[in-house]
């Protein structure tokens, strides 16, 4: 690659990485505080909140780096633009095919990495991160290891701790099992242990009382016991896996689904357009390149008519991505329609390449023309 096109990679790839990093922060702070109340709620620690945000990071990349692609270079060539460079370039003979060059690298460099992200990273995280979530949910012990507190793991499940000493053992335990709402069972005892067996996690209480209710709480029965066990498996076995959501399928995944139940294929047509999704949503890395490069490159140099292309290039490349968006929900309910999905970011992408070329579409109207017969000598 010439020396200039490489400076002018590096212009654009800088703020585009910038502009992933701060887009992906935000976006990732905001997700997070979902897995963060699971995590608190559930007892488990940091190292194990930080890997599944991790996991959650392929998702968010997916929406993330074509729009910070679009940004990156709407700014790289605006600041190259500001600084007189391209004027400088241009009069030493860099032509606008040859910036071009450079730009098309930098989305060709998006949109692999949009497509390694949608097509592998996300689904693969997304399972990840599921059977992770199942787990810590199905975790019933650390779940209720919080003391001063009533904690509810399942439906039909109270637990109080009073205080947990550093050795592990408990003191002032309640437990309210309300799964038979007309039976309903409370244990209360002095003390006790959370104890991992082969067979489940088993909590064991001393010294107290079980006590329970019939007949609408017109009687109360009472037992004392020096040692009870209490199977927390039971609840945790409730918690069960279920079928793969759209984000946790691979392609193959998509096209082909093995589905026990779809009534009127409405599950098979949303797996369609998001599989055909995924693999035009990279292309818009293209329209945005062009869209950028004609933003930038066309038009007058006055500063009014140059921050005027530059606001309605953002407003067009945000207003055709979300057409993009809309069209996807079009295709779930028509996957006839497929092909909506694919042009119309390489219409745009074609538009804008006119555009850049100064045609001022008159390479697309010459191509729909009828020849005229030359006139005769």
């Amino acid at each position: 690659m010439p020396r200039m096109s490489s400076y002018v990679l590096r212009q654009l790839i800088e703020p585009m990485l910038l502009f992933a990093f701060l887009l992906t922060t935000v976006i990732w702070l905001s997700q997070s505080l979902k897995l963060l109340d699971l995590v608190i709620n559930r007892g488990q620690s940091a190292p194990m909140f930080v890997y599944l945000t991790i996991l959650m990071l392929p998702q968010l990349l997916v929406v993330i780096l074509p729009i910070a692609f679009f940004g990156g270079v709407l700014y790289g060539l605006h600041r190259l633009n500001a600084e007189s460079e391209l004027i400088v370039m241009s009069a030493a003979g860099y032509s606008r095919a040859q910036l071009a060059v450079p730009v098309l690298i930098a989305a060709a460099i998006a949109m692999v990495l949009t497509y390694i992200c949608s097509l592998y990273l996300m689904p693969l995280g997304q399972r990840m991160m599921k059977a992770e979530v199942l787990s810590i949910r199905a975790d019933i012990g650390a779940a209720i290891l919080s003391e001063g507190n009533f904690n509810a793991p399942v439906k039909g499940l109270t637990v109080f701790i009073r205080e947990l000493q550093s050795d592990g053992h408990i003191r002032g335990i309640l437990v309210h099992d309300n799964r038979n709402a007309s039976r309903p069972t409370t244990y209360i005892a002095v003390s006790g242990v959370l104890a991992q067996t082969p067979s489940g996690p088993r909590l064991i209480m001393e010294n107290g009382t079980v006590e329970q209710t019939a007949e609408g709480g017109a009687k109360l029965s009472v037992l004392k016991f020096k040692r009870y066990v209490f199977d927390l498996d039971q609840f945790a076995s409730q918690q069960q896996a279920q079928n793969l959501e759209t984000s946790e399928r691979f392609l193959p995944e998509l096209f082909t689904p093995h589905l026990a139940k779809d009534p009127g294929g409405k599950t098979r047509r949303l797996f369609l357009a998001e599989a055909h999704n995924r693999l035009s949503a990279p292309l818009y890395c293209l329209m945005f390149a062009f869209i950028a490069l004609a933003a930038v490159t066309r038009g007058r140099r006055g500063r009014g008519a140059y921050a005027l292309r530059l606001t309605v290039a953002s407003v067009a490349a945000g207003a055709i991505r979300l057409v993009g968006y809309g069209a996807q929900g079009m295709v779930g309910r028509n996957p006839s329609l497929f092909a909506v999905l694919y042009l119309i970011p390489l219409l745009g992408a074609l538009f804008a390449m006119l555009e850049v070329r100064g045609s001022d579409f008159a390479v697309l109207r010459n191509l729909f023309r009828t020849p005229q017969p030359e006139p005769a000598q």
